[in-house]
Formats: structure tokens, C-alpha cells, sequence
């Protein structure tokens, strides 16, 4: 029995769609499956798994976040919202001639290997009308994203009133009149907050540590594009932009955040100082962590407490792979154990595009991932020893992605990476596949 050639690629989000296009530039065949009825991936706001919100809009800028071989047109915003987004996503596939290949409306639901008889891998998917299909494969891409599982604390007590996570959270409406206790303060809580506060009759922000708060704009400039050269080592950018923010945003903890136990960029910033703008104004007041849950009043552990309608859980998301085992992934933490958090060490035909999170990295840090799983599978399929060497490192030590940064020991920094040194790495492996 033959063996199979083509790939199957989960998902038509940016990564997807940057692994559909790096694969045909290779000659690489492949079918995609993504569950929602267009490409997108989150950004597609009507898709059945899509955590954005009517009011999102992108964190980093459009000049730093486009794929450089198909830039936003310039007439878009510097940060364009869902909308503006799902077109230029749009605009891609087609452009590339994409679409054909993506079976929308299906859901994979297992991944696993096929027999010794034909190698690769089993795709169990359901398409649009209920039927189940299990075709084998000569690998396979996951590019199914990394916010579309809730990560949902577990609060001591009862509450009695609305709970809510950010993952359901579309439109401010849902809080006209009511008093909101938001969870977390991270980019989606505070965006959040700053829509709730035209709407709601109070809102509260609970918090666990501090935050650094980043503007948009400097000098009349989107804020990323400033320093877009040779990157400073880590000491010296900390120090140099903790100053900037003080002259900027000022202290945070004179609104009423905890001083943070961390320097900057050792977590992920908040791209937002509208929060601080009604922090100051009195429209949204800052609370200490949750200590209890108790009917409609919650109790922080300063001792103080209030009285809620709805409790939105702006805590994050998971990673989430369900239709495929963890021990493929060598996943025995908070996140696969994969080499440039793509290869999988247990298998050389899977692996994982987008699982990466990284202040500026943008979708041309994802880009490049399917270039270098492209060329992997070019070099393998024709024998080339670059192949073997890859294979050598990705049962080796993992390489220091962190640029010198110290990063949290969170869950959710657990596949966290510095852009410069992640994306140096990446270029270097390709290079030496491509030799």
C-alpha cells in the first residue's frame, strides 16, 4: 500500500493560513479544515469558537503585525478592529488561492496514528452535515490557535448573580444598568471595563498583581514602531522604556494597582491607558484580589468587599488540542515540550503552528514557523541531511527564546518567547534547510 502525501492542516486563522501558504510555495499538498464557514480564525467574529468582541481591535499595530509579503492596505487604521481584519484575512486566501483546499464547517475530532502499514496519521473529522469521515494523512499541521479555551478559576463560595468569561463577551449591552466585578485585568479585561463603564451602573476591576500599562501612540506614533532596529539587550530596554511609560501613563499604583513583582516585558504589557483615563475619572474603581464568593457579594482579601450583578472572569485561556493524545505533543506541563514550540520530539510529521505568544512578534512570527515546517518537509522528502540535523536538535536541549528576559512562571507565559531571539532562531533553521 502506497503511503499518503498530502497534509492535513487544523485551522484557517493566521497561522493556517500562513501553513497553506507556505506549503504551496514548497509543493507540499494539503487539506485544511477549519470548523467556522470562513477563514479568520478569532477574528472571524461570527465563528462557533471566536472569542473576540464587537470593540476588538489589534494590540500591536498593523505594520507590525501583517504578514510582509501581503501588507494591509494603507487606508486601513493602525489598529484595525475584527472587521477590517476578516477582510484582509479574506483578501489572503483569495489572493493565494487558498480557499479551495479548506473544508469549512468541519470539525476534526481525533488525530492519531495511522498503521505501520501506511505511516502518517488518522483524521476523524465531521463536516457541515453531521457525517463522520477518518482519512489518512502523511502528517499533520495543528494550527487551531491558542484563546478559544476559557481558563476558568475555580473561586472559593457561591455566586448567586451573572458569571461570565471574556470568551463570551460580544457586546456591552449584556451590562446596561447592572454593577460589574471584572476579573483580571489584562487586555481584555480592560478593554472590557472601558466599554462596561457607558453602560453599566458601576464597574469594579479586581486585581492580583500589578500591571505596566502601554500607550498606542508616542510622539504621535503607533507605540511599536518606535523601535524597530537593533534590538537593546534586555537590562537596558527595560530601564529605558520603565522611564518612558512614567513620563507617559505615570505610576499605576497611584490608581490604585499593586507595584507589579516583575520587570517590564517579563509578562505580557497592557496595550491600553483608557482604563487609567476612567480609573482617574471615577468611572471604574480597582479592587484587590478575590478572597470569596458569597450570594452577590464577593469579599477581597483586603478585608473589603461589594455587591455585584455579573462577574466576568477575564482569566485567560488555555492551550487546547482535545482531538489529539498529549503524549504526542510530549505535553507534561502547562504546554507541549516542542522544539521552537513547533516539533513534536515523539513524531516527525506533526506539528504545531501558532502556539507562541510574544510582545511584537505579530503574524509574521507565525509566517515564518510554517516556512520552516515547509521546508522541513521538503528537505526530508528529499533526503537532504539538513533534515537529520533538524531532527538532532529537536531531540536535544531546548535553545534560549528568551532574549534575557525573566519571564513569569505562569501558566500562561508557559509558551511565552522573546520575539528578536525566537524569530533569529527560526530564520537560522531555515536557512540551513534551504542551503
Amino acid at each position: 500500500m502506497s503511503s499518503p502525501s498530502t497534509y492535513a492542516l487544523i485551522g484557517a486563522g493566521p497561522s493556517g493560513l500562513a501553513g497553506a501558504r507556505n506549503l504551496d510555495r514548497r509543493g507540499i499538498a494539503w487539506t485544511g479544515f477549519e470548523l467556522a464557514d470562513d477563514v479568520g480564525g478569532l477574528w472571524n467574529i461570527d465563528a462557533p469558537r471566536s472569542t473576540v468582541y464587537e470593540s476588538a481591535h489589534l494590540i500591536s499595530s498593523r505594520t507590525t503585525t501583517e504578514f510582509t509579503e501581503f501588507p494591509m492596505r494603507e487606508d486601513v487604521a493602525d489598529y484595525p478592529g475584527h472587521r477590517a481584519l476578516m477582510a484582509y484575512f479574506g483578501d489572503f486566501a483569495d489572493t493565494f488561492g487558498l480557499r479551495d483546499r479548506f473544508r469549512f464547517g468541519t470539525e476534526v475530532t481525533r488525530v492519531e496514528p495511522a498503521g505501520p502499514s501506511t505511516g502518517g496519521w488518522d483524521v476523524t473529522s465531521r463536516g457541515p452535515d453531521g457525517t463522520t469521515t477518518t482519512e489518512t494523512f502523511a502528517g499533520v499541521i495543528l494550527a487551531n490557535g491558542t484563546l478559544s479555551e476559557p481558563n476558568v478559576p475555580q473561586l472559593e463560595g457561591e455566586f448567586t448573580g451573572e458569571v461570565m468569561h471574556t470568551s463570551a463577551y460580544k457586546s456591552p449591552e449584556v451590562f446596561r444598568g447592572k454593577r460589574v466585578l471584572i476579573v483580571g485585568a489584562g487586555n481584555s479585561g480592560c478593554d472590557i471595563a472601558v466599554d462596561a463603564v457607558h453602560h453599566a451602573a458601576a464597574v469594579d476591576l479586581s486585581v492580583r498583581r500589578g500591571y505596566y500599562f502601554v500607550p498606542k501612540y508616542l510622539f504621535g506614533k503607533p507605540a511599536d514602531t518606535l523601535n524597530q532596529g537593533r534590538p537593546l539587550p534586555a537590562r537596558l530596554k527595560q530601564a529605558i522604556d520603565s522611564r518612558v511609560l512614567r513620563m507617559f501613563t505615570g505610576d499605576p499604583v497611584r490608581f490604585g494597582f499593586p507595584e507589579p513583582d516583575y520587570k517590564i516585558y517579563e509578562s505580557h504589557p497592557v496595550v491600553n491607558t483608557l482604563v487609567l483615563h476612567h480609573i482617574g475619572h471615577g468611572d471604574v474603581a480597582v479592587r484587590k484580589d478575590v478572597a470569596r464568593l458569597d450570594g452577590q457579594d464577593v469579599h477581597f482579601v483586603d478585608g473589603s468587599s461589594g455587591t455585584y450583578d455579573v462577574l466576568v472572569l477575564a482569566t485567560g485561556y488555555r492551550l487546547h488540542y482535545p482531538f489529539i493524545d498529549r503524549q504526542h505533543l510530549s505535553w507534561t506541563g502547562a504546554a507541549p515540550d516542542l522544539h521552537l514550540n513547533i516539533f513534536s520530539p515523539e513524531h516527525d510529521d506533526l506539528f504545531v503552528l501558532g502556539m507562541i505568544e510574544a510582545s511584537g512578534i505579530g503574524w509574521q512570527g507565525r509566517y515564518e514557523q510554517a516556512e520552516l515546517v515547509a521546508a522541513f518537509i521538503a528537505a526530508k522528502e528529499t533526503g537532504s541531511p539538513a533534515a537529520d540535523r533538524l531532527l538532532e536538535q529537536v531531540h536535544g536541549p531546548r535553545p534560549d527564546l528568551t532574549g534575557g528576559y525573566h519571564y513569569l512562571g505562569l501558566e500562561r507565559m508557559s509558551y511565552y518567547v522573546n520575539k528578536d531571539a525566537y524569530r533569529r532562531a527560526v530564520g537560522r533553521a531555515i536557512k540551513e534547510l534551504s542551503a
